[in-house]
C-alpha cells in the first residue's frame, strides 16, 4: 500500500512530537487531512500550525471483523478524537480496551510505523 506523502509527513510529525494541521489564511477554517482548497472560502492559502498532543474522545467503536492486514488484531477499538484546535482525527486505541474508555476522556495521539504504512493511535492519558 502506498501512503500519501502528506500523511507520511503528518504521521512522522506525530511520532517526533510535533503534529501539525492546516489553517486557512483567509478565513481561519481548520483542515485535517490537508487539502488544496478551503471548503469554507475557496482560497488556496493555508498555514501549518502545531496541533495539540492530546484530544478528547468524541466516539469509539470496536472492530470485530477487519481487512486482512489487521485481522490478527481483532477485536480492536477505534477512537474519534477532537483536538482543541477544532480538528478531528481517527485512530486505534492503545493501552486500554474499548470498554475502558468513554466519550469526554483525554487521550494522547501517537503514530506507529508499520512495514509499509503509518497508523495513527490514541492512548489514555491516565
Amino acid at each position: 500500500m502506498t501512503m500519501q506523502p502528506w500523511f507520511v509527513d503528518f504521521a512522522e510529525g506525530i511520532d517526533d512530537g510535533e503534529p501539525i494541521y492546516l489553517a486557512c489564511e483567509e478565513c481561519g477554517e481548520v483542515a485535517l487531512p490537508p487539502r488544496i482548497v478551503c471548503p469554507e472560502c475557496g482560497t488556496q492559502t493555508f498555514e501549518e500550525r502545531r496541533l495539540s498532543e492530546t484530544a478528547t474522545v468524541s466516539a469509539t467503536t470496536t472492530i470485530f471483523s477487519s481487512i486482512p492486514e489487521y485481522a490478527d488484531e481483532t477485536p480492536y477499538t477505534v477512537v474519534v478524537a477532537t483536538f482543541d484546535e477544532g480538528v478531528r482525527l481517527t485512530g486505534q486505541l492503545r493501552g486500554a480496551n474499548g470498554d475502558e474508555i468513554d466519550r469526554g476522556e483525554t487521550v494522547e495521539v501517537g503514530a506507529e510505523e508499520r512495514e509499509d504504512r503509518w497508523l495513527v493511535s490514541f492512548s489514555p492519558t491516565d
